[in-house]
This record gives C-alpha cells, structure tokens and sequence, in this order.
C-alpha cells in the first residue's frame, strides 16, 4: 500500500518566529522531513555528490584526529593509555560527525536512513539510491584516505598524534569479521538514529547534543563506522603496521553491519512506526492551526 506524506498548508508569518510555539513534532513529521532531504540529495548530480562525500571523508578525520591527540598529550611515552585516558578521548569522537552532519556534507551511514525511508514510500527511487550510495560510499573512503595521507605522510601532525591514530586502526582490525559486522550493525543504528532525531529537532544547539551524546557512545564502545575508523586504519596501513589487505577485510563487514544496523533497525522500525500510526496521525492538527482554534476559542469565550 503506498504512502503518501502529509502536507500541511504554510503557517501565516505570524507563528513562524524561530523558537516560538514549538511543539513535539510527530513520527510523521520526522518521517516528512526525512523523506523531503532524501529527494533532496537524490536530486543531485553524480559529481556534486562525490565532491560531498569526498568531504565528508576528510573531516571525518576530525573524529580520529581529536581522539588520537587526547590520547597523545595524556598517556605517557611507552605506556599504554589507562581507561580513563582512553574515556577522555573518546569525547573527542563526535567531532567529526557534528562537522559533517550540520555541514550537510555527505555520509555513507546516515544515507542508510535518508534514501530508504523514501524507498519504502516511493519505490521509483531505487535506482536513485543506489547511485548514491555507488558514488558517496568510495568518496568518503578517498577523503579518509586524504585524511590519513595528511596526517601520516606530512609532518602537519605530531608523530606521537600519528602513532596515536595508527594505534585505534590496529586495535579494529584485530577483531575477526563476524564482529566487526555486528559491531557495524550497532554503530549503523546509532548513526541513523542519530540522523533521525536531528531531522525532528528544533535548533542547532540540539542537534548538536543528540550527535555529541549518541556518537560518544559509538566511540567508547568501538562500534564500527565504516567511514570514522577507516581513516585510522588507513593511517596505520600507510605508516607500514598494517597491510592494504587488512583494512579492506576489515571495511567489507564494517559497511555490511552499518547498512543492516541503519536500514533494518532504524528505517523500517520508524516507517512501521509512522504507517501503523496513521489512524493516529490522521487526527493530527498543524501547529499553527491549534493556534488559530485557540485564538477563535478565546474570541468567543
């Protein structure tokens, strides 16, 4: 049965004041908001969309660089970093995630939710979706890649910085495969949970903290991101502790848990959410129009 979005008429100047008479927005808000940015980016040219995405890929690195030098300016020289050393970076983590997600630059795991929640409704845009995901997925391991060549083969970052960040790529591809797909399953629903709430927030200030909060704890439990860990481990290959073949054997699972995490436990949960809910939502009145039934309640009382 397909679903159509609701459309609410414009709201009079009037009530459209930042921060004014805000209230809770719907599953089905959220759901319109998602659905309108997915056409958006679909709408995009096949190169704008790489040069995003090769952006994206780049201040990703913002992720492992605040990490790494956290963990550099706090541990000893030939000490292992302590817990709570470690607990410190990690605060570090959402940095480039905030970065990118504001900046509205493209990322492969928020485009797990974005383009299938649409899928789900208007099936046309299959083919749309998976020419992003075939462009944005390999511009953002470039920028990762980029990242990594800056950060390792210049002398733009300190060496204890470096090794820091070559240090967090080893310990992820140490894992064997099955977890770092179920790994990827989790940081991939976290993420587009992530892109979710901010879609039905009303400020910056509180997107901000939904992606502080939900990607620090992607980040202190080593969830794999496809994307934020690549530029670790690439790191770590270009250095010479690691080989080209092990991020590779690495990556494949990490974007497999990623897509399953964000197109299984997230998308289809909250479009199952908001078409079962449509009796409910059928009911639903625009924001200005309550405030216009108020206004008309007064009047006559």
């Amino acid at each position: 049965m397909p679903y159509r979005l609701r459309r609410y008429p414009p709201a009079p100047l009037a009530n459209q004041d930042a921060q004014k008479n805000l209230e809770r927005p719907s599953a089905q808000d959220i759901y319109e908001q998602v659905a309108n940015n997915a056409r958006q980016e679909l709408g995009r040219s096949s190169v704008s969309l790489a040069i995003s995405g090769l952006a994206g890929g780049i201040f990703m690195g913002l992720s492992a660089l605040g990490n790494a030098i956290a963990i550099a300016l706090l541990t000893t020289p030939g000490t292992v970093p302590s817990h709570t050393i470690f607990f410190v970076g990690k605060m570090f983590y959402p940095l480039g995630f905030i970065v990118v997600i504001l900046g509205r630059s493209q990322l492969f795991t928020e485009n797990t939710l974005y383009p299938v929640a649409l899928v789900l409704a208007e099936k046309k845009h299959f083919w749309k979706t998976l020419r992003l995901w075939a462009t944005v997925l390999p511009a953002n391991v470039l920028g990762a890649l980029a990242f990594a060549a800056l950060a390792a083969l210049t002398n733009a970052v300190n060496p204890s910085v470096v090794q820091a960040i070559a240090g967090l790529g080893l310990e992820a591809i140490h894992n064997p495969a099955s977890t770092i797909f179920w790994s990827g399953v989790m940081g991939g629903w976290i993420i587009a949970t992530v892109a979710w709430l901010v879609s039905g927030s009303h400020s910056i200030t509180g997107s901000v903290m939904i992606i502080w909060m939900l990607t620090f704890v992607v980040g202190l439990g080593n969830f794999a991101h496809c994307i934020a860990t690549s530029g670790e481990i690439l790191a770590a290959v270009l250095i010479g502790k690691a080989a080209w073949t092990s991020y590779f054997g690495w990556l494949i699972p990490a974007v497999a848990g990623n897509i399953c995490g964000g197109v299984g436990m997230v998308t289809l949960l909250e479009y199952g959410q908001v078409i079962y809910g449509g009796d409910a939502e059928a009911e639903a009145i625009a924001p200005h129009q309550k405030e216009e039934i108020k206004t008309e309640e007064s009047a006559k009382a």
